[in-house]
């Protein structure tokens, strides 16, 4: 497989596409005024303890109090080894305290960011776990002899009484010793500048800023497979070139600057597939569908047959539908970037085998999935049940925001509705209040049904409360919108 990484970069938006043999497969948005969070470090105060949620609130210096679990707070041993779980929160916090505290989730829609006390700090082969005596090997290297090549090379490389757990990265699969240690030896002194910094450092501020975007996207997730790098800003160019030839040596021939008059992101029609991937509804090639609900609580994805009728048999369409849509499935959640309970409805099918063959191809279209993910089992009513590990907002909540009129239902009421809830409200009115007329001010749509079908009605409802009623149209009011003045 062939992966291309494209990046777009305006001044106050960095964009960056993951392209996978021709077809778009991930963005990723970074934007000056909301860079993302995950990985910084703060020196935060504990503002609020909460003993029955087992959790506290610390004040980062972000507009909203970030969350602190118990269970992401590390807790050394008396004599400073290992670890400990003390029984309750007020055990290990309390108001007005300060601690080092690292962000392993965004703030997402109205939650403020997640934060951890276990400190972590990424290199492109390795991550140091200050404070950790393990060394711990991705599951993403297979290879059991690799698996300990790399883990005996690192703890080697470790000098006595180091206080430092270390996690090898899939990156350092094929490694040599000496890149595995002058990482570790980044890391080290890295580590000691910020364990300084923070010592100086005010509460509430922030104590080490990780990576922009793109020097983060190589760092993370470039692998062996990856044929070329078109940046086409050259200042940036500039700034990530020494970069690569630093950290990530094997991949300075695979960097390009891109001066074309066409813009980058329309090389592989990524503008397209951005705007496609906003829409509920996902066409399959097929001619079958996915409609794709994202809700606060979970996402849903409904698989249907649409116009593909198939060519020998009701069971055979149904299964090929489930198999093209399990794949499609899997680039619209990496695409999307939706993280959390995900509930995938596919068509019902009848034979076994076939169900298994699409939780198969479910399966191992997820093994490209950088994120983590976990598929729980089918329920009883046929629905697969998975979770995908969310630390950033979803590409529709960096894009977009709720439909002022719906307020994000997605429907409004109808004219009709709205001129029932008037006549209600002129009722209401007419009893409380001694007036001569009334009048009604409502949008186009509801004003010119009240003058038209509901036009009798209105007639009636005047000679019931003796009173004129008047309308006036009032171009700025959604359909929902409406007043009813007394004069």
């Amino acid at each position: 497989m062939s992966e291309e990484i494209l990046v777009n970069v305006t001044p106050r938006e960095t964009r960056v596409a993951l392209v996978e043999n021709g077809v778009l497969q991930e963005v990723f948005v970074e934007r000056a005024r909301r860079r993302g969070l995950v990985g910084n470090i703060y020196k935060g105060v504990v503002t609020r303890v909460l003993p029955g949620m087992q959790a506290a609130f610390v004040d980062v210096g972000l507009d909203r109090a970030a969350f602190l679990h118990a269970s992401d707070i590390a807790v050394a041993d008396d004599d400073g080894a290992g670890e400990r779980r003390a029984d309750s929160i007020t055990q290990l916090l309390h108001e007005g305290q300060e601690r080092l505290v690292q962000v392993i989730k965004d703030p997402l829609g109205t939650k403020g960011a997640r934060l951890t006390t276990h400190v972590t700090i990424p290199s492109r082969c390795l991550v140091l776990m200050p404070g950790a005596h393990n060394v711990g090997v991705s599951q993403r290297i297979e290879d059991e002899t690799e698996r300990q090549r790399v883990k005996e090379i690192v703890t080697d490389a470790m000098e006595p009484g180091e206080s430092h757990g270390y996690i090898v990265r899939t990156a350092a699969e094929g490694a040599d010793a000496e890149t595995l240690r002058a990482d570790m030896t980044f890391l080290r002194k890295l580590w000691l500048s910020i364990q300084e910094r923070a010592v100086r450092a005010a509460p509430q501020s922030i104590v080490h800023e990780d990576l922009p975007l793109v020097l983060r996207i190589l760092r993370d997730m470039v692998g062996t497979a990856v044929e070329k790098v078109r940046i086409d800003s050259r200042e940036t160019f500039q700034r990530v070139t020494p970069f690569v030839e630093e950290f990530i040596p094997e991949l300075a021939a695979q960097l390009e600057y891109y001066p074309g008059e066409r813009p980058v992101f329309d090389l592989y029609g990524v503008e397209d597939e951005i705007q496609k991937s906003l829409e509920r509804k996902v066409q399959l090639k097929s001619g079958g569908y996915l409609i794709i609900d994202q809700t606060e609580a979970m996402t849903t994805i409904d698989v249907n047959t649409g116009a593909y009728v198939g060519h020998r048999n009701l069971e055979e369409t149904i299964f090929k539908t489930n198999l093209e849509a399990a794949q499609a499935i899997v680039r619209q959640l990496r695409l999307r970037n939706l993280g959390g309970i995900i509930i995938i409805d596919f068509i019902d099918m009848s034979q076994e085998d076939h169900k298994r063959q699409v939780l198969r191809a479910l399966e191992k279209s997820l093994e490209r999935d950088h994120a983590k993910t976990h598929i729980s089992e089918v329920s009883s009513l046929g629905l697969v049940q998975m979770t995908r590990k969310r630390t950033r907002e979803s590409l529709e909540h960096i894009l977009c925001e709720p439909c002022p009129t719906c307020g994000g239902r997605g429907s409004i009421k109808t004219a009709e509705t709205v001129c029932y809830e008037i006549f209600r409200e002129i009722l209401r009115e007419a009893r409380q209040f001694d007036a001569e007329k009334l009048m009604v001010l409502a949008a186009q749509e509801v004003v010119d049904l009240l003058l038209d079908e509901e036009s009798t009605s209105l007639a009636e409802l005047e000679a019931f409360i003796g009173k004129p009623i008047q309308l006036q149209v009032e171009a700025l009011y959604t359909q929902e919108q409406y007043d009813v003045v007394l004069m």
